[in-house]
């Protein structure tokens, strides 16, 4: 419990000194914020605003354009009836859940394993680097493929973001490594261990806040792998079809052609909402760069 209140604590106060200091990475955080606000907003007012059983295929005409008067029909219908809106606030939040699980478990396990490997060295050093070096080796989108195929009648939101996250961990725990590799021959660390703190504590209180920036630029860069992931796979049909995600949103928009029928209103809606959404964590992981590396702000590249 003192581990993670001081974990929790070294990551705060570095995202609000970031957030003070990066204007990039406050136009991207704020960005994502209001995604994350409005489509939480209207999901939970969805039982008084939305039409009954608005989750169900033809609960409305199908392939309306849309249309100002009403808010199920802002963003228009679809082909099998529902509305693109509340489909789209529901594929919002779904989308960020399954991310965030995945940046969630791939990001610290590739953390502490990376750093508890270089830190131990030896044995250690070498089961954890021969385990990681199994994972890197193996083909991701084929893994993730017999996964989800094999696991399809089970699965849900938050075990889709550990299938992905499988995949996800690997190369952290590899960049980690070197990095502490390097630190743990700075002269801090050969005093903490002559003062007799643990591992552990050479960890948290001499390693970790060293890296504790660029841990929130691959946490940042996972979430942005996990969504796009997802995407790739519904679009091959291999997501929860029955589930709203933004990656469910364009293979059912693709299953009925919507493009080439002209419902550009349906397929648009998830695409634009990717590119936002990308945007806004692009702008997050480049302020988190330029405030590791204050080179990048001013274009010094050497």
């Amino acid at each position: 419990m003192k581990i993670n209140l001081r974990y929790s604590i070294i990551i705060y106060r570095k995202i609000t000194d970031i957030y003070s200091t990066s204007l990039k990475f406050k136009i991207g955080f704020l960005i994502l914020l209001a995604l994350i606000v409005v489509s939480t907003t209207f999901c939970l007012l969805a039982p008084m605003l939305a039409p009954p059983n608005y989750r169900s295929w033809y609960s409305l005409k199908k392939d309306l354009p849309p249309n100002l008067s009403s808010l199920n029909l802002i963003l228009g219908t679809t082909t099998n009836g529902r509305s693109v809106f509340w489909a789209l606030m529901h594929a919002i939040i779904n989308s960020l859940i399954m991310a965030s699980i995945t940046a969630l478990v791939a990001s610290h396990i590739g953390l502490f394993l990376g750093m508890i490997s270089g830190i131990k060295g030896g044995t250690v050093d070498r089961l954890l680097i021969f385990l990681i070096d199994v994972f890197i080796i193996i083909p991701g989108l084929p893994l993730l493929v017999v996964l989800t195929m094999s696991l399809k009648n089970v699965l849900t939101i938050p075990l889709l973001g550990l299938i992905i996250s499988v995949i996800a961990w690997t190369w952290p725990a590899r960049q980690v490594r070197a990095m502490v590799l390097s630190l743990r021959e700075r002269e801090h660390i050969y005093i903490a261990r002559l003062s007799g703190m643990n591992s552990m504590n050479i960890i948290l209180s001499e390693i970790f806040p060293h890296i504790v920036a660029w841990h929130l630029i691959n946490f940042t860069n996972t979430v942005l792998f996990s969504i796009s992931t997802e995407a790739g796979l519904a679009i091959l049909g291999l997501s929860i079809l029955s589930e709203d995600t933004l990656g469910t949103m364009i293979y059912w928009a693709q299953n009925y052609s919507a493009l080439l029928r002209g419902k550009t209103w349906w397929i648009g809606s998830p695409i634009a909402t990717l590119i936002i959404l990308f945007v806004s964590l692009y702008l997050i992981s480049t302020g988190l760069s330029e405030y590791v590396n204050p080179r990048l702000r001013y274009g010094v590249t050497r």
